[in-house]
């Protein structure tokens, strides 16, 4: 039996954490497996235990697991997956303890530069852009400091930088993290190179939140760039996404069971 096991960040916000619910649900009326919404941290009696032992003793043995995170670049990503056993090793020092598992774990990819996200960013961005061809758009990501994820948290805002401009025919884009804070330099190399663009924030966040109420605000005060704070979270795009994902995997699963059948 397939179950699939939504993990999120989580947030103290109720409002963070029912948006994620929401979108969730779509989910549960696509797929003929049961769901759990669970959290990394900070919403008790919901986290990726009690996912577990939630879907399991369902009769769960099949457990589709689906990062709601930005990027494959996510350190969460690493200790959780590492957690499941689904890696042997977890690359840095984590909190984290092995979770107890007896199902077998598939992994879903996390969001990255997927085209409902493009869509989603830019319907968000949309009400802010006036002449396209005018515009430099600054797709803005937490990033990371730790070698190897940075590389994968670039790559991933700049292929959805590249996407997002095509999207809209904007005369340029360009990825942006905050860790490491990249703002300042960001913003005085296309001052250089195109001081004529009006410049688009565009926060590739899945919920509002800390970040781009409080974070993205500071960084980008004094300078003149239009930004409304619209993270992906509330779209009914990403539950199709999520639905995808978790199909996808499903359709793996199956194919995996009748090959190992065909060779009993």
């Amino acid at each position: 039996m397939i179950g699939v096991l939504v993990i999120s960040h989580g947030s103290r916000s109720a409002d963070w954490v029912r948006l994620v619910d929401e979108a969730i649900e779509p989910l549960r009326a696509r797929v003929p497996y049961p769901v759990y919404a669970s959290y990394l941290e900070l919403v008790e009696g919901r986290l990726i235990q009690d996912g577990i032992d939630a879907l399991e003793a369902l009769g769960v043995r099949d457990l589709i697991v689906l990062p709601l995170f930005v990027s494959s670049g996510s350190t969460h990503i690493e200790e959780i997956s590492w957690a499941l056993g689904a890696k042997a090793t977890c690359r840095f020092e984590t909190d984290l303890t092995p979770f107890r598992v007896s199902a077998r774990v598939s992994l879903c990819a996390p969001i990255d530069a997927d085209e409902d996200v493009i869509e989603i960013l830019y319907e968000k961005m949309l009400p802010l852009s006036r002449h396209p061809s005018d515009e430099l758009v600054l797709v803005v990501g937490h990033g990371s400091v730790l070698k190897g994820f940075h590389r994968v948290w670039r790559d991933c805002l700049e292929r959805a930088a590249e996407r997002l401009r095509v999207r809209g025919g904007f005369a340029a884009a360009d990825a942006v993290m905050l860790l490491p804070d990249q703002v300042e330099w960001k913003l005085r190399r296309w001052r250089r190179r195109r001081p004529e663009l009006k410049p688009i924030v565009a926060p590739m966040f899945v919920s509002e939140g800390y970040f781009t109420d409080k974070v993205i605000p500071t960084r980008f005060h004094g300078y003149d760039v239009r930004y409304n704070g619209r993270s992906l979270l509330p779209h009914p795009l990403l539950s199709r996404w999520m639905a995808r994902r978790v199909e996808a995997k499903a359709k793996e699963l199956e194919t995996d069971g009748q090959a190992s059948e065909t060779h009993l």
